[in-house]
């Protein structure tokens, strides 16, 4: 499965929503899963869109026939827009669905890792992060996804803020410590996402 992540800084908060909607056009595409997304909880003017296809093929296709018809809606509502791709790798919890509906937030972790420790990274997640995330109330599903130079994503939906926001609260830094964190990750951005139910396709 292919997972796009777009990021945008966002100019005409109105006109961007309003051309987010049209996005429904998706349904239907061959190869589509599912799209949702919102607004950062730290930055009101950031928005976060993902979006997945059964495969880089599927996702092609889409680009090269219907993507700027359906993106046009939203042109000029938005200052910069940065777009990364991932393949998938295996689940946060089990049985990962890209659905949105029942869900409150998403967090987004992005991950540039050093070379020679990008196995270990991998194990660390599975070993260490994945059990601690998948017995948090509260949390629903998640991936774990990769892209070319080293680079991951990882990705959790969350019934409520609130209980993110006691996972972190609890656990993070005692985690990090045990996974060694520190030792393979060279750069770290994220974010916590507030998700819009309109932009849900």
């Amino acid at each position: 499965m292919l997972v796009k992540w777009i990021r945008c800084t966002v100019a005409d908060r109105r006109g961007f929503e309003q051309g987010q909607r049209k996005w429904a056009g998706l349904l239907g595409e061959p190869g589509f899963r599912g799209q949702g997304g919102g607004w950062s909880r730290t930055r009101p003017d950031v928005a976060h869109v993902f979006a997945f296809w059964e495969s880089r093929s599927f996702y092609d296709s889409f680009m090269a026939r219907s993507h700027d018809r359906l993106a046009g809606g939203q042109s000029g509502t938005y200052r910069d827009i940065e777009v990364k791709l991932f393949e998938y790798r295996f689940d946060v919890k089990t049985g990962f669905e890209p659905k949105f509906t029942d869900a409150d937030v998403v967090r987004v972790a992005h991950c540039v890792v050093h070379e020679e420790r990008v196995e270990h990274f991998a194990l660390m997640q599975q070993k260490v992060w994945n059990p601690a995330m998948a017995g948090s109330p509260g949390m629903l599903r998640g991936l774990f996804a990769e892209a070319s130079g080293s680079e991951f994503l990882v990705l959790s939906m969350w019934r409520s803020a609130a209980e993110h926001g006691k996972y972190r609260a609890e656990r993070v830094e005692r985690l990090s410590q045990r996974a060694e964190t520190e030792l393979d990750v060279a750069a770290l951005s994220g974010d916590v996402v507030d998700l819009e139910p309109s932009w849900t396709v």
